[in-house]
């Protein structure tokens, strides 16, 4: 996809890639010419001692934690190397629908440990990390977080982790095959990949998505009325459309993030509580107190098994979006909680 308008809070860097050649998958096929995306803030110490990894969120971009970035703030870019990466599938990252060598419905299924597979290799190889102070992500970000710290467990000192499941929930698999549902229900929709741009399906799916399971009803509360509600809810269509998300790329990744689970990295047999134990970072959750696509109960059920980590719930009426920049106190909870964490004043 192109680039999306940046928001008042988004922060404007250079993007830059590295082209790593092929990039070999955990089913044992290959993405061809893979080129993973990123941005970087700050400066990298001469230890380089300091570096910060932020992964993005489903169908979302490395402006995902943006509202974390800058002097003073969590993501302190006067103490830390943030380097914001784009996922796989994600359309800045090589995508279904960028790729050359493997377009559209011809590109291979990948996972969320491919993800961090590619992360690892643009840190290890192209930038010369070989240790992170934190891994930290919010919604598919967070449970790349925690596969960072089951997949490479003395890597990063700490990881934070927002809204995530180390398993994907049978509720978020029926949310996201909901969403595909809507796509593919459009007349655009071949059944092998889309002929043109899916007008229906997208108006289904920012419905869904973007409205009813990121949010609450508590949430909703401040429209006035059914003509305001109309109203926000074609604000939400047109904000779609401006993303600009190809519907290959969600189909790809959507399907990467409900097959997910730290359980089945190699040496647990499918065991997720056993990879949580195994966790050597520092290791911070957060949820609010109702979340309709990544249920609050999994990250609390996920800390319990990891030693030593802290749960904190969000204050939040906004479910799933407390972690999205949706309500300014929830932002400065956040910025607040996970700076101190960052700064070793908590855990």
């Amino acid at each position: 996809m192109k680039h999306p308008p940046l928001a008042a809070w988004h922060v404007d860097t250079p993007h830059q890639a590295y082209a790593m050649g092929n990039l070999q998958l955990e089913t044992g096929e290959q993405i061809v010419d893979f080129s993973q995306s990123f941005v970087t803030h700050g400066t990298l110490n001469s230890d380089r001692s300091n570096a910060i990894l932020v992964c993005a969120s489903l169908s979302g971009t490395h402006h995902r934690l943006d509202f974390l970035i800058g002097p003073g703030k969590a993501l302190d870019t006067q103490k830390w190397f943030i380097i914001g990466t784009d996922a796989i599938g994600n359309g800045l990252s090589t995508s279904p629908s960028n790729s050359v060598a493997q377009p559209r419905m011809r590109f291979p299924h990948y996972a969320l440990r491919d993800m961090v597979t590619a992360q690892y290799r643009l840190l290890t190889e192209h930038l010369r990390i070989n240790h992170l102070h934190a891994v930290i992500g919010a919604s598919m970000g967070g449970m790349q977080a925690l596969q960072w710290a089951v997949r490479h467990p003395q890597f990063a000192d700490a990881i934070v982790a927002m809204t995530p499941m180390a398993k994907t929930t049978p509720w978020s698999v029926l949310v996201t095959s909901t969403a595909r549902a809507c796509l593919m229900a459009d007349p655009a929709w071949t059944g092998d990949g889309f002929d043109a741009s899916p007008e229906r399906g997208w108006r289904a799916y920012a419905g869904l998505m973007n409205a009813l399971v990121m949010r609450t009803p508590d949430a909703m509360e401040f429209l006035a009325g059914t003509v305001e509600a109309h109203r926000w809810f074609e604000g939400l269509v047109t904000q779609q459309h401006a993303v600009g998300l190809d519907p290959h790329d969600y189909l790809y990744q959507s399907l990467a993030y409900e097959r997910h689970d730290v359980g089945t990295t190699t040496g647990f047999g499918g065991d997720t509580d056993a990879a949580l134990r195994s966790i050597k970072a520092r290791a911070l959750l957060l949820a609010p107190p109702l979340d309709l696509l990544n249920p609050a109960p999994a990250a609390r059920e996920a800390a319990q098994c990891i030693p030593g980590a802290r749960f904190v719930e969000i204050p939040s009426l906004q479910g799933h979006a407390a972690a999205a920049n949706a309500k300014p106190e929830d932002s400065v909870f956040l910025d607040k909680v996970v700076g101190e964490f960052l700064r070793g004043k908590c855990c």
